[in-house]
């Protein structure tokens, strides 16, 4: 393969990873809204549309694969295969948290329902906001740009971890099957929020290794 056909296929690689980006941060921000609306509807929508990112995560697997195996990459270029490969095992990761609110969303939409938490939906918010600017910097390769979204994690966790206390002190004098119900699942739903942000944290990392070649660790 000559040098011009092996950069094309390194190309077709970064833009079915970008493809791929672009479809997680629809699911979830598609899996926000039917949160915020209890939408039952919505949230088997998210869980059908999973197997579309399921099957592109595949091929972008098995292509990675042959191209390691039949051209023996070295240097910058087999970072860049390793890379995508890093990048697109968190974004199948943040899919299937996407998947994972959806189910609890459905529970929820069978239980007696207010509003969120202040809390939940800034999480919510923050944790959205999170995957676009992490995908913005994955567009442009900017090491720079990735550590400041990684940087904003610190505050989901809080809120997280105030959002959990809160909620185990509920439970704690609930007596309703249903009330504590709805109380667990939403302390899923936030764990699955945290979770999100932890993987943007990881994609920053590894969008520094693309720039630079350098492992780092933003946790």
């Amino acid at each position: 393969m000559t040098r011009e056909a092996f950069t094309r296929e390194l190309e077709a690689l970064r833009e079915s990873l970008l493809r791929m980006a672009g479809l997680v941060e629809s699911q979830i921000d598609d899996a926000l809204t039917a949160l915020r609306q209890f939408d039952r509807a919505g949230a088997d929508l998210v869980r059908m549309n999973d197997q579309a990112i399921n099957e592109l995560f595949r091929q972008l697997r098995e292509e990675i694969f042959q191209v390691i195996a039949t051209q023996q990459p070295v240097a910058r270029d087999l970072r860049t295969l390793m890379g995508v490969q890093y990048i697109a095992i968190e974004l199948e990761r943040m899919g299937d948290y996407a998947v994972r609110i959806a189910r609890r969303t459905s529970t929820l939409a069978g239980l007696p329902h207010g509003q969120l938490r202040p809390e939940l939906s800034l999480m919510g918010e923050l944790a959205s906001q999170q995957v676009r600017d992490i995908l913005d910097a994955l567009i442009e390769e900017n090491g720079a740009r990735a550590r400041e979204v990684a940087a904003k994690d610190d505050e989901v966790d809080r809120l997280y971890n105030r959002l959990f206390d809160s909620l185990v002190d509920d439970m704690s004098g609930e007596k309703d099957a249903e009330d504590a119900l709805r109380t667990v699942t939403l302390i899923n739903v936030a764990h699955n929020l945290e979770r999100i942000g932890d993987r943007v944290v990881n994609v920053a990392e590894d969008i520094i290794f693309l720039s630079t070649g350098f492992v780092v660790e933003l946790d």
